[in-house]
């Protein structure tokens, strides 16, 4: 119980009190249920639309956005902005690009990439809530994070301290894979659209693992909250993208 309190914790706005402090290994078994909390928030988020449904499409797409970044308390955002303003401020140098991952404050590119991320959600939510594929907002959470598993999996970390760190020690790689595996399974259940869907996320993951082992050596906290933003994302865009090319080839 204590790796999933732990989870529920760290990746939402729940306020979750632990009896005490957790071991390194209860750290690196919490991550096995950031699907579950996917789960979790994509089952919130289809309930709220389901009883707010006669709102126009417009302002339901707004709720469920602000929602959506409300229940992660904005922690993914704030990773992918400091990942962007270290990997631009970092000049292709890799303590450079640590250093200023750290620093609190958010720059230019950083307030940039929250904007473009938020408005290519928005769009996508938008036309996914015009054409009432509720149940589709399951998928996306849990998908983003599915990206925790993957990276962890397969690639270092890179600062010694930390949640991160015990994660990346004591991470259950047997289940961890049968999860991820089991997990991606489920965008089988809208067939075209999840099949696309499930071939733009690995592609996504795939690429960002690229990226950060080139220019860090591995991953830190922050680039892992990115890569949960940006595989939601991308996820949303290929499930959206999909159901309209294939609607339009059954039409015509």
């Amino acid at each position: 119980m204590t790796p999933f309190l732990i989870a529920l914790q760290f990746l939402t706005v729940f306020p979750v009190q632990l009896k005490q402090m957790p071991s390194h290994r209860q750290n690196g078994q919490s991550l096995l249920f950031y699907p579950v909390i996917g789960l979790l928030t994509g089952l919130l988020l289809f309930a709220v639309v389901s009883v707010l449904h006669a709102l126009p499409v417009v302002l339901l797409t707004t709720i469920i956005l602000v929602l959506w970044i409300w229940l992660t308390g904005g922690l993914h955002l704030d990773g992918l902005a400091d990942t962007a303003d270290a990997w631009v401020g970092g000049f292709g140098d890799k303590e450079r690009t640590l250093k200023i991952m750290k620093d609190p404050a958010c720059g230019p590119i950083g307030v940039l990439s929250l904007l473009i991320i938020c408005l290519l959600k928005w769009s996508a939510l938008y036309l996914l809530l015009h054409k009432q594929f509720y149940i589709a907002l399951i998928l996306f959470p849990v998908l983003g994070r599915l990206a925790p598993l993957f990276l962890f999996l397969t690639t270092d970390y890179v600062r010694k301290q930390g949640l991160g760190s015990s994660i990346a020690e004591y991470i259950p790689k047997y289940w961890a894979m049968l999860i991820f595996t089991v997990s991606l399974l489920a965008c089988g259940f809208f067939v075209w659209s999840g099949l696309l869907t499930a071939v733009v996320f690995i592609a996504t993951l795939i690429y960002l693992r690229f990226k950060f082992i080139q220019r860090i050596g591995g991953i830190t906290g922050d680039t892992v909250g990115a890569a949960i933003e940006i595989t939601e994302m991308s996820s949303l865009l290929a499930f959206v993208i999909g159901s309209i090319y294939f609607t339009a080839k059954q039409i015509i």
